[in-house]
């Protein structure tokens, strides 16, 4: 029984040892993932709201684990103090100036504390810091936002909805043009002669530019007008010349228009003439009467002419008439 005995015990022995040395290897391996034996430093962050973070979830750093959370404690009304375990290695990476917020590792994952920020002229993070606080949106600020903006979206496609009827229905400027023809037509027509308009006004814009361009040229008209005085005085004469000729002018119509009138009346010999239809008759034969005396005193000229006691006269009187000319050849 003995050597039985002696066996189980040495067995016994071998798994006590065995484990126990599991144990120590898995103490120092955790240990070492966790930085268990190394001197860390605590850093400590106070959020309104924690959303859930517990003790033992991590702490990241520009995307790598730098830590654990170590404390989870309320330090006032609404407040709850978050005490962070740093590893020393980057702790040379962590200034004052840094910030810390919640996060989540993924998804759907566990609550972390996320530092980031922070610029090298801020001293590097000592023991016992508090870092400042980054407020993040929790779910249900998301959930109460998303909420508003339906209510809102809701508010905006009823009002469109009605919009929209009013329209179809001819209702309004914009439904009065997509209904009647008429109006779209004259506004198409208003909308040309604008652009009608707007270019005259640039093109009058270029010419007065051009022209005050002219005005500015150095010995030009409008340069003697603002600069020579001479010049000035000359073009005033000349406007107090032109308001006498005017003036002379208004006198010389006053008289036409007066002899106009005269011409309208009875009482002088044109008026009579014009107006008066006994007076043109009487006027009309007198001048019958002197066209035919005039007539008969040519036939009475030519009879004397070849009467035989005066033809001898007229003879003599051509004679000298074509000596005159021969002497003037």
């Amino acid at each position: 029984m003995e050597p039985k005995e002696n066996r189980r015990a040495l067995i016994t022995g071998i798994f006590l040892t065995l484990g126990l040395i599991i144990f120590i290897v898995g103490v120092f391996t955790l240990g070492g993932s966790n930085k268990a034996f190394s001197k860390n430093i605590h850093v400590n962050a106070v959020f309104n709201d924690v959303q859930g973070l517990k003790q033992g979830n991590n702490v990241w750093f520009s995307g790598v684990k730098v830590g654990t959370i170590s404390k989870v404690k309320f330090t006032g009304v609404a407040q709850v103090a978050v005490t962070l375990t740093v590893d020393p290695d980057a702790q040379h990476y962590i200034h004052k100036n840094a910030g810390v917020r919640i996060s989540s590792d993924g998804f759907i994952g566990n609550k972390i504390i996320v530092i980031e920020g922070g610029t090298s002229d801020a001293p590097i993070v000592a023991e016992g810091d508090t870092l400042q606080t980054e407020k993040q949106l929790s779910t249900d600020d998301i959930e109460k936002t998303l909420q508003a903006n339906n209510v809102n979206l809701l508010a905006i496609t009823n009002d469109f909805k009605q919009l929209s009827h009013n329209i179809l229905q001819g209702k309004g400027t914009v439904g009065a043009l997509l209904a009647d023809s008429t109006m779209a037509m004259q506004l198409k027509s208003a909308m040309r002669n604008l652009q009608v308009t707007t270019q005259s006004a640039m093109l009058m814009a270029t010419q007065l530019d051009n022209f005050s361009k002219k005005m500015n040229t150095k010995g030009g008209l409008a340069d003697k007008l603002l600069t020579d005085t001479a010049t000035f005085n000359k073009i005033r004469a000349s406007v107090d010349q032109l308001q006498k000729t005017a003036s002379n002018a208004n006198t010389f119509v006053e008289n036409l228009n007066a002899a106009s009138k005269k011409l309208t009346t009875t009482d002088n010999a044109l008026g009579v003439l014009l107006n008066d239809p006994k007076g043109a008759e009487q006027v009309r034969t007198s001048l019958n009467n002197l066209q035919q005396s005039s007539i008969k005193l040519n036939e009475d000229l030519e009879a004397a002419q070849h009467n035989f006691l005066l033809k001898g006269y007229f003879k003599t009187k051509a004679k000298a008439k074509a000596d005159s000319l021969k002497a003037g050849k």
